[in-house]
């Protein structure tokens, strides 16, 4: 990214509104996209320029697009949230996927005594796999161990897990998590009364 955009701080014109890009050439919306992702963050122009170190004039010209900040200033204002400028450019600040599942939309991938409920119909193009685990009571995996690429964690909310990583053996309660290498042979049993309900992550996905 060579230059900056059009001229830093320039005065805003007299009558003419705003300011027309030289030569002709298109610039990037950075006063829209400031606005947008500063209303994200919940922050008003006065809280964005006291935590950028800017005046809320400054902030105000750039969201109007009536100055073009400097690639050194752009970077001071988003060290106020923080973010660096790449991710400005290039952050979809309208995600086109789907963000909020009710609970009735969790799909259900296993059944019967062990339930597994992912988050999202599938998880093609993702980076992470999200579930809702639940396990009757004397309900496990299968004797065979687990074994697969990635990392895994998880929080019981409820009962009682057994779980096996490689040759050690703990059992969580309520409240307790476990995070390991997937690669290591792991088993997952329920040895309560009651079932035992576990929100788990797994990235890279496994299913």
């Amino acid at each position: 990214m060579a230059g900056d955009f059009r001229r830093a701080h320039r005065s805003a014109p007299a009558a003419e509104g705003k300011e027309k890009p030289e030569g002709g050439e298109a610039s990037p919306d950075i006063g829209t996209r400031l606005r947008e992702l500063r209303k994200m963050h919940g922050l008003s122009q006065r809280e964005l320029a006291k935590r950028a170190g800017v005046t809320n004039g400054t902030i105000s010209l750039i969201e109007q697009n009536r100055i073009s900040p400097s690639i050194g200033s752009l970077k001071k204002v988003l060290d106020g949230f923080p973010m660096s400028i790449a991710d400005f450019l290039t952050l979809d600040l309208k995600p086109r996927s789907r963000v909020f599942y009710e609970a009735k939309e969790l799909r259900e991938i296993a059944g019967g005594d062990v339930s597994f409920r992912l988050v999202g119909r599938d998880t093609r193009g993702r980076a992470i796999q999200m579930m809702h685990e639940r396990y009757t009571p004397g309900a496990d995996t299968g004797e065979e161990m687990l074994s697969h690429a990635g990392e895994e964690c998880g929080i019981v909310i409820s009962g009682v897990l057994e779980l096996t990583v490689g040759g050690e053996v703990r059992r969580l309660v309520a409240g307790d998590a476990y995070y390991f290498d997937s690669r290591l042979p792991h088993r997952f049993r329920n040895p309560g009364t009651i079932d035992c309900v576990i929100v788990s992550a797994c990235t890279p996905p496994s299913f």
